[in-house]
């Protein structure tokens, strides 16, 4: 079992917003064009402590715990990312079409850990909108699978090539290069 918590950063984040939301307070009494931060302090400090505040989530071999809410790995039809990361947010769709939004507040790698956990597990998923053993690389069966010839490119010009096959020769019948000891 993998735990994941909320990042402490967040709850600091929401204090700081909070007591620069008192300090502008305090000064839009005086000058009333101050209310406008005021209120976008007060609105980042709710939305920070309200990220801080969510729930752990566990990552089991069974099962996808997120508070007490608990997800089986086969209920899950489909992963996909937003364009958020920290915090991730990841939208789940679940069997019978029901959809999860999972937030975890946490740093770029506790979440980028996490996102690969969820990719790993959820076996029987779409991850992206792409199957899951596509997605990891897997070999969905030999017949469906054409591998292509790899291109051959020319890396020296018809001249080099010559100079290369006659250096080549020369090394496997003398077993040197060196000029000097030949003559």
């Amino acid at each position: 079992m993998t735990r994941y918590l909320p990042s402490k950063q967040y709850q600091y984040a929401g204090v700081a917003a909070l007591v620069l939301a008192v300090i502008s307070v305090a000064i839009a009494l005086q000058w009333s064009l101050v209310w406008i931060p005021a209120g976008l302090f007060f609105a980042t400090a709710a939305l920070m402590l309200a990220l801080s505040f969510l729930p752990a989530i566990e990552v089991h071999e069974t099962h996808l715990a997120i508070g007490k809410r608990i997800v089986a790995w086969d209920d899950i039809r489909r992963l996909d990312r937003t364009g958020f990361i920290s915090p991730l947010v990841m939208n789940i769709t679940l069997d019978n079409n029901r959809r999860l939004l999972l937030v975890y507040p946490g740093g770029l790698e506790a979440s980028n850990m996490l996102m690969r956990h969820l990719r790993r597990m959820a076996r029987e998923s779409l991850i992206d909108g792409i199957p899951y053993r596509q997605f990891w690389g897997e070999a969905i069966s030999q017949n469906t699978e054409r591998r292509l010839p790899s291109p051959k490119y020319q890396l020296l010009l018809p001249q080099d090539e010559a100079d290369v096959e006659r250096l080549f020769q020369r090394l496997k019948t003398v077993g040197h290069l060196d000029r000097s000891e030949d003559k």
